[in-house]
């Protein structure tokens, strides 16, 4: 049973490294933070109800179309905030979701987080959380920002069991502010929205010298099996929620995010680690795998 559950796992690993073009390094796939929810993205994969392509038609999901007609009254709100400087970096440790992102330049503001509460969201931007609560399969959305030069480094997200929207709200509109999915560009417009399944690789650029606010939201992805979307809403639900990041105290802060800081203290230590000596680090992450495949097997 143990070898099942092993090269089951190590199956739906690789599965998730082949089936796109544009592959991490195989050495860095096998480490990287994606591989610990890799069997629950594959069956969020085989049960999706939508294309399985980097790219999605945003009219296979109607629902979205309340935002982009709605999209000046949105974009007035998020003008607000980053006028306000609300749309910004934490001041603490406390969002392990995108904390390797912010030092790029990329900003947030959250207006909704699964079952986390954002009393801040409804305060400072009543008129979109309004819009966001009446599609109830949109479980998380934020005004994002990238300045100019920002960029956000080739990467896959953790879970499969949401699709991401960009909605264009005060871009550039121009092919240098762009992020590339599964090696396929796609620039951002003022009012246009699109779709994609972020567990394929992706990158973007803010290559211009004007800003870029966008809402960014995660939409639960269609199945076809009526368990498998139950079991879809119950992570989402229970564990997605406790990955909540706050905007200012009012806010809820899940659980996994009060251990951030401490996983910033570590992942610290371990920067300096690898830059004292490579070698001595990549043997002792690797050997540290295997350990911990074989206390597995042990148990």
């Amino acid at each position: 049973m143990k070898w099942f559950v092993l090269f089951a796992w190590l199956g739906a690993i690789l599965f998730a490294h082949f089936r796109g073009q544009v592959r991490l390094p195989l050495g860095r796939q096998l480490l990287d933070h994606s591989i610990i929810l890799a069997p629950v993205n594959a069956l969020m994969v085989l049960a999706s109800k939508v294309p399985t392509t980097p790219y999605i038609p945003v009219s296979r999901l109607p629902e979205l179309q309340l935002l982009a007609d709605n999209w000046e009254t949105i974009r007035d709100e998020a003008l607000n905030m980053a006028q306000s400087q609300e749309i910004k970096a934490p001041t603490a440790h406390n969002d392990i979701g995108f904390n390797s992102f912010f030092k790029y330049g990329w900003k947030r503001f959250y207006l909704k987080w699964y079952n986390a509460k954002h009393p801040s969201a409804e305060a400072l931007c009543p008129k979109t959380v309004a819009l966001l609560n009446q599609i109830p399969s949109v479980k998380a959305a934020m005004f994002a920002e990238l300045p100019p030069g920002g960029k956000l480094n080739r990467h896959r997200d953790p879970f499969a069991g949401s699709l991401r929207y960009h909605l264009g709200l005060s871009t550039p509109n121009a092919d240098l502010c762009y992020i590339d999915v599964d090696g396929i560009r796609q620039s951002w417009r003022d009012g246009k929205g699109f779709l994609f399944d972020e567990t394929y690789v992706h990158e973007a650029h803010n290559k211009t010298d004007q800003n870029r606010i966008i809402l960014f939201c995660d939409v639960e992805r269609p199945l076809i099996w009526k368990w498998a979307a139950r079991f879809n809403h119950w992570f989402g639900r229970v564990l997605m929620s406790a990955a909540a990041s706050p905007n200012s105290e009012t806010d809820q802060t899940g659980f996994i995010n009060k251990l951030t800081h401490w996983h910033w203290v570590i992942d610290e230590k371990r920067k300096a680690f690898k830059n004292a000596n490579r070698t001595i680090y990549k043997a002792t992450k690797y050997g540290l795998v295997g350990l911990a495949i074989l206390l597995f097997l042990a148990i």
